[in-house]
């Protein structure tokens, strides 16, 4: 049996990129028949990834059968996950958010969890010696995403071992990191062939914030202003888009990678609400930005209130 390897839905570089990252590690040193999985599109850094590095962008799915063989990464979240991820025999989790629960195992296993910028530089601490053998575009991918979930250190997710990995790595490839970086957020940013509900779920996960279901959605980009000049038909398609995801809101944060500021979209009077007391912002327009805040993870989703 194939050991299925994936993150979570709306899938960012590190849920693209770790998946193969462990899938490699998985075949190449402990001999376990391995496959990365996506469960949705790559956003467009991601698709950089795949093309900058040669791989194969690993074959989508949108549900597990009955005893598959899983190994879980980048999210524990059951609502981020394949309805059927209960049904599998879930083997490993690797992760570095919060630990939500309501996942079911079928016997005790390994999870490792820790407070890391990344999935991929914990998997790289997990690998040990190992990670030597790393190939350059597992090694690639691996930079990619420490790059991307720190935005290259700027995050307030960076730890300094999360900035060490990644310069390590960065020194064996002979990469510039500034160059590219730059080259990643450029990609991230071409969002011209997308529609606004595209754009909505890109990268976006659900949460419930008193008794509210929101989906918070987040797109950091070096050009705000191509996203900020969509706002009015952003902000009809979020009717929609909640509806059809049965949530009550969309919440979308527009962070400026360069200016270290987010710009949030505010369509309603609940929105402006959400605003003023999670960021203590004051809001006049249907726009707030909010100065410093980059992290969905550590600095939108633990103030959220409504």
């Amino acid at each position: 049996m194939t050991t299925l390897v994936f993150g979570h839905k709306s899938p960012d570089t590190d849920s693209t990129g770790s998946p193969i990252v462990w899938a490699w590690y998985l075949n190449e040193v402990k001999g376990v028949k391995a496959a990365p999985r996506l469960l949705g599109e790559p956003n467009t850094e991601a698709a950089f990834m795949l093309k900058h590095w040669g791989l194969t962008k690993p074959e989508i799915i949108s549900d597990v059968a009955e005893g598959d063989a899983v190994v879980i990464v980048d999210t524990n979240n059951p609502a981020e996950l394949p309805p059927s991820i209960n049904k599998a025999d879930i083997q490993g989790i690797i992760d570095h958010h919060k630990l939500v629960g309501g996942l079911e195992t079928k016997g005790p296993i390994d999870i490792t969890i820790r407070p890391l910028a990344c999935t991929a530089t914990l998997m790289i601490d997990l690998m040990g010696e190992d990670a030597a053998k790393m190939p350059k575009e597992i090694k690639g991918a691996a930079l990619t995403c420490i790059l991307s979930d720190t935005l290259e250190f700027r995050s307030p997710t960076t730890t300094p071992h999360d900035r060490a990995v990644a310069e390590k790595l960065a020194a064996e490839l002979g990469v510039d990191i500034p160059a590219y970086a730059s080259e990643m957020f450029a990609a991230k940013s071409d969002v011209s062939t997308f529609s606004d509900a595209e754009l909505l779920r890109m990268d976006s996960k659900e949460y419930n914030v008193g008794g509210k279901e929101f989906r918070v959605s987040v797109l950091e980009t070096t050009a705000p202003k191509v996203i900020l000049d969509r706002k009015d038909s952003l902000m009809a398609s979020m009717v929609n888009v909640a509806k059809e995801d049965g949530a009550d809101q969309v919440l979308l944060f527009v962070v400026d990678i360069l200016k270290e500021e987010a710009t949030l979209l505010v369509p309603n009077a609940l929105v402006k609400t959400v605003a003023e007391k999670s960021f203590g912002a004051v809001v006049t327009g249907d726009l707030v930005v909010l100065p410093g805040i980059m992290s969905r993870k550590k600095q939108i989703i633990p103030n959220l209130k409504v």
